[in-house]
């Protein structure tokens, strides 16, 4: 889409963005009258007063409260028609200080960008102010507190490397300009068009930048879902009674070969069919993407989770998981870890990414800090095994505190075939390995590497809906009992478990 064709599409400006967001009637505005510093009679104070006649906004951004979907939160937003939506000390003190308000009464924080970045008339120091704005944002965060970000035509330059950039959740106007340095400038400088399409939402979406690209209207039910778990309740919750357990094992190569069933349910499945509130996030953040790592936000009855799963869909593309993969699962555990919610991991896999471009981008040592990062998280963590599990994906996503298991999962170094060949230059051989290297659920509780067992009546392919609901049912359990455990006695907990792996 080119740029003229973007300005042709009607787009709300800031204040009737928040009146589509917001509970009707709900907004409060924050704002104080500006103090400008453009000297009295001067080019810049002519810009301004023209710009206050023209556009209705006595400056860039405007700042409030009101409630969305009756929860209370505070929003800031750009104002395009105001000076190109720019941000000079003024815009920025109104920011940051709207930001340390949310901050101090614990509120969420909802940010809308539509800037061309730094407010050029005030030159350097403009450019720093975006130094604080971050500060404040990232203080924000670090109060465990969400910030979710909503990308408006256009945002580019400091306003998009600073807070456009920061989001827990972030979401992009259609069809949005959305880059670092404007097409305009770009072409000043270097005397030819920027590439047609690349600073495009959708396509910054297609390569893992945005979580979702979406009007304002449906903006507001993302925002709302999201907010229902980032806010969810951590204490005080009904844990009801405990899970009813498998009791019948089959021979392990049956329940290898149940686990492959085309029909059988994923973690894709299990959001749909059991959980509620689900938020699909989408990508690293940082330029990467995998279809085969599904990354949530869910609750799971009244239990609220960041969900990082793999996707047995990706088998069918003979696809493992790579390094991109993984460092989506690291952006599931860092925002579950700052935001001090549950993590729930779900383990899929016929093994991991046997190419190349995974061994040149770092697939072992992106396993190693799954691992590292997952054993030492501060939240609670549960894993859940729910069919295939091999080699060192699946072993990457396993840390928890709590590892539950379908009654026809399993977990291996290597598929049994790969073992076989290794052992007796045949793959013919996997069932008998399979059965010998203690792969089955029933091994695996044995040897205590699982602590539940969930039924499949027979088997989970035949029963999705129930089965699923039934996997939900045990998450919700675990995750509310861990909740109910000291961080320092739960990681210590975790970590004396794999201690005693095998002693």
């Amino acid at each position: 889409m080119t740029g003229t064709t973007q300005r042709r599409i009607a787009r709300p400006d800031a204040r009737t963005l928040i009146t589509r967001v917001l509970d009707p009637g709900s907004w409060r505005s924050w704002d104080a009258p500006v103090v400008d510093r453009a000297a009295p009679g001067s080019e810049y104070a002519q810009d301004l007063a023209e710009a206050r006649a023209k556009s209705g906004y006595d400056e860039a951004v405007i700042t409030g409260e009101g409630t969305l979907g009756g929860r209370r939160v505070a929003i800031v937003a750009c104002e395009f028609s105001f000076l190109a939506g720019s941000i000079g000390v003024a815009a920025a003190e109104r920011l940051v200080a709207a930001i340390e308000r949310a901050t101090a009464e614990r509120l969420p924080l909802i940010a809308s960008t539509a800037s061309g970045g730094t407010r050029m008339q005030e030159g350097a120091l403009a450019f720093a102010q975006m130094v604080k704005i971050t500060a404040a944002v990232a203080a924000h965060r670090e109060a465990g507190l969400p910030y979710l970000v909503y990308l408006r035509h256009p945002t580019t330059g400091g306003v998009f490397a600073s807070w456009g950039s920061l989001g827990h959740v972030t979401a992009a106007e259609p069809g949005a300009l959305i880059g670092f340095l404007g097409p305009r400038v770009f072409q000043a400088l270097y005397g030819f068009p920027f590439p047609e399409g690349v600073q495009v939402a959708e396509n910054l979406f297609t390569h893992g930048l945005l979580d979702a690209v979406v009007s304002a209207e449906d903006a507001r039910e993302v925002a709302i879902r999201a907010l229902e778990v980032l806010c969810a309740p951590r204490t005080g919750l009904e844990r009801g009674p405990e899970p009813e357990e498998a009791e019948v094992a089959v021979p392990a190569w049956e329940a290898i070969t149940r686990s492959r069933n085309e029909h059988r349910p994923g973690v894709r499945e299990l959001l749909k069919l059991a959980a509620r509130d689900v938020t699909p996030l989408n990508g690293t953040g940082a330029g990467e993407n995998d279809p085969g790592l599904l990354l949530a936000l869910a609750r799971f009855g009244e239990a609220p989770a960041v969900v990082l799963g793999q996707d047995r869909r990706s088998r069918r593309t003979g696809m493992g998981i790579g390094p991109a993969g993984l460092r989506v699962a690291r952006r599931g555990m860092r925002l579950a870890a700052e935001l001090g919610l549950p993590l729930v991991t779900v383990i899929d896999t016929a093994g991991a990414a046997l190419s190349r471009a995974a061994e040149e981008g770092g697939l072992a040592g992106e396993i190693a800090r799954c691992l590292a990062d997952l054993v030492m998280l501060d939240t609670p963590t549960v894993c859940l095994m729910l069919g295939e599990g091999a080699g060192g994906a699946a072993l990457a996503l396993l840390p928890a505190d709590r590892v539950v298991c379908a009654q026809h999962a399993w977990l291996s170094p290597l598929p049994p075939e790969g073992a076989s060949a290794i052992l007796y230059r045949t793959v013919d051989r996997a069932p008998e390995i399979a059965e010998a290297q203690g792969v089955r659920a029933v091994d695996l509780k044995r040897d205590g590497i699982v602590d539940r067992i969930i039924p499949e009546r027979p088997d989970a392919a035949e029963e999705p809906e129930a089965f699923c609901r039934r996997v939900a049912r045990v998450l919700e359990y675990e995750i509310i009992g861990l909740l109910d455990t000291p961080a320092a006695e739960r990681r210590a907990a975790r970590i004396a478990r794999y201690r005693s792996l095998g002693s």
